[in-house]
């Protein structure tokens, strides 16, 4: 069934072609340019300029801050409630880990957060029969750490033996105990060389033209299971993959963003990569989604040339009639936030892909560059 358009959408792009048509006058831009510079020297030049500049610039920075706040407060509330996945686990059960393998171990460590951690664990495998099916690689992974933890500190603490016996005196479903810290020498090795590594970095274009041709979903999943071994802060994985392969919704989602004008038409899959800030307490975090959710997604992409397919980031800004339009469209949370959308398909060979020369390396690396 077609979905509506709204009609916001058409007053949109009628404000940005107004806009650009403007601009392409040189005395339009010129004028633009100096009050510009003129505001950007009083407000970024000190952090008293730039909360003066807040005032009238409120609404800019404004939904950043409300999903900020409103995350830590579904953080907070999500700790009474029954989930799949429970992000304060998996951070603690990560801090865990590297409490198991620090040299020098101490001979007791974690005892602030031990008992904390004990308690997260009990209510994450204590279901109800109404509740969500929990993550049993998470629990799989936190009880074997646990485990691990409570074997490895033999000395006797009154905080860290109170965890153990509530450690112990719960049901756990049975594991073979090797979900847990282990020598960098067990990895498996890849017969992965830098030349092909190298080559498949040059192989991966940002591709904008596909054949008509349907991506099968389990080569998505397949490039998924690659993107999600990326670096994540505590092991948290603040971040989730839309994925849409019917035309009306690639093309409803994929009319919403500047960067997919042109060619948003013909986009066999599109990908929403969605960042949740309800995975934090603390505000320090509020751009581990972004970083997370990137890394993520190369890795991902990587996998995808792999496979065969081809994608393209659209570049999504922080925009607010865009980001009204697009949280309406998915039924985001407040705390939900796009980092970006990713166009996948097979490449028409006869698309043309931009040649995007990259910085040199002495322009964007340096060696022991602190100033004396």
């Amino acid at each position: 069934m077609p979905i509506r358009r709204h009609p916001e959408e058409a007053v949109i792009k009628k404000l940005k072609r107004i806009a650009k048509d403007l601009l392409a006058i040189p005395a339009v831009r010129k004028t633009y340019e100096t009050a510009n510079r003129g505001v950007l020297a009083v407000g970024g030049s000190t952090r008293l300029g730039a909360t003066l500049y807040s005032i009238p610039g409120f609404g800019t920075f404004n939904r950043e801050q409300f999903a900020v706040l409103s995350g830590r407060r579904a953080y907070y509330e999500n700790l009474r409630r029954s989930r799949i996945t429970h992000v304060e686990l998996r951070r603690n059960v990560h801090r865990l880990e590297k409490g198991i393998l620090m040299r020098p171990r101490r001979d007791a460590f974690a005892k602030d957060y031990i008992l904390e951690t004990v308690e997260f664990y009990r209510t994450a495998v204590r279901r109800g029969p109404q509740d969500p099916v929990m993550d049993a690689s998470e629990i799989q992974w936190a009880h074997d750490v646990l485990a691990e933890y409570f074997d490895v500190i033999t000395v006797p603490d009154p905080v860290v033996d109170r965890a153990r016996a509530v450690f112990t005196s719960l049901e756990h479903s049975p594991t073979d105990g090797t979900i847990k810290p282990y020598e960098h020498g067990d990895i498996k090795r890849s017969d992965v060389t830098y030349e092909q590594l190298l080559t498949l970095a040059h192989q991966r274009r940002s591709v904008r033209w596909f054949l008509d041709k349907p991506v099968e979903r389990d080569l998505i999943d397949k490039a998924l299971l690659v993107g999600r071994q990326s670096p994540t802060a505590c092991n948290r994985l603040p971040y989730e993959y839309l994925v849409f392969d019917d035309p009306e919704m690639v093309k409803t989602v994929g009319s919403i963003p500047f960067g997919a004008a042109g060619y948003s038409h013909q986009i066999p899959t599109l990908i929403v990569v969605k960042g949740r800030l309800d995975s934090y307490f603390s505000p320090r975090d509020r751009h581990v989604i972004y970083i997370d959710a990137a890394l993520a997604s190369m890795g991902f992409m990587y996998a995808l040339e792999t496979l065969g397919l081809s994608s393209s980031v659209i570049n999504w800004p922080d925009f607010e009639p865009l980001e009204a339009k697009m949280a309406k469209t998915l039924k985001l949370a407040p705390h939900e936030r796009v980092i970006m959308l990713i166009a996948v398909g097979y490449a028409d060979p006869t698309g043309l892909v931009a040649f995007s020369q990259k910085k040199d390396l002495d322009v964007l690396r340096s060696f022991n560059a602190l100033e004396s």
